[in-house]
C-alpha cells in the first residue's frame, strides 16, 4: 500500500463489530451509507458478501450514470472487508482498481456496551491511471469528508438496528 495514495478516516461507534460487519456485507445498504452521493444502488450479486464475491452497483458522476464492478479482495469476518472497484466494458477492465476498506477494531472498556473503532480507507495505489482518473478530478480532496459522512451513517444504521 502506498501511503501517498491512501486516505483513512476513523470513528468510534457504539456497536459490536459483528453488527457493523453485517451492515457492510450487505450491498443493498451501501447507497444509503454512501457519503459521496455517487452510489445509486440497485446492486446485483450475492448478499451477504463473502471472500472473492463480485457485485455491481448503480453509480453516477454528475449526470452520467454507470455501473461499477466490485470484487471483495480482503475479508476477515467481523474485522475487515474491502472491495476493489472497476469500470468494465465487455469484460475488459478499463479504469479503476481503487479499494474501499473497512477495518473494525473492538474497543475495550466501553461503559454503555460494545463499541468499535471503524477505519474507512480509500486506497488508489493500485488504480489504473491514478493521476488522470483519481487525482486530477480531485477525488482525494473530496473523499475525506464523504468518508466521514459514510461512517456517521454507518453509526446511525447500527443505532436503528440495535446495538450489539
Amino acid at each position: 500500500m502506498t501511503a501517498h495514495r491512501t486516505l483513512s478516516v476513523s470513528k468510534d461507534i457504539d456497536a459490536a463489530p459483528e453488527r457493523l460487519f453485517a451492515v457492510l456485507r450487505d450491498p443493498a445498504r451501501h447507497a444509503a451509507l454512501d457519503g459521496s452521493g455517487m452510489l445509486r444502488g440497485r446492486p446485483e450479486g450475492p448478499s451477504p458478501l463473502g471472500p472473492g464475491d463480485r457485485f455491481t452497483m448503480g453509480m453516477a458522476q454528475g449526470p452520467v450514470p454507470y455501473r461499477s464492478v466490485n470484487v471483495v479482495v480482503e475479508y476477515e469476518p467481523d474485522r475487515l472487508i474491502a472491495w476493489e472497484t472497476w469500470g468494465e466494458l465487455r469484460g475488459r477492465r478499463l479504469v479503476g482498481g481503487q479499494r474501499w476498506r473497512y477495518t473494525l477494531t473492538p474497543l475495550d472498556g466501553a461503559a454503555d456496551g460494545p463499541a468499535t473503532r471503524v477505519t474507512h480507507t480509500y486506497d488508489w495505489s493500485r488504480a489504473r491511471f491514478p493521476r488522470l482518473v483519481v487525482e486530477l478530478p480531485g477525488y482525494p480532496r473530496r473523499m475525506g469528508p464523504a468518508m466521514t459522512t459514510t461512517l456517521e451513517r454507518l453509526a446511525a444504521a447500527a443505532r436503528e438496528n440495535g446495538n450489539g
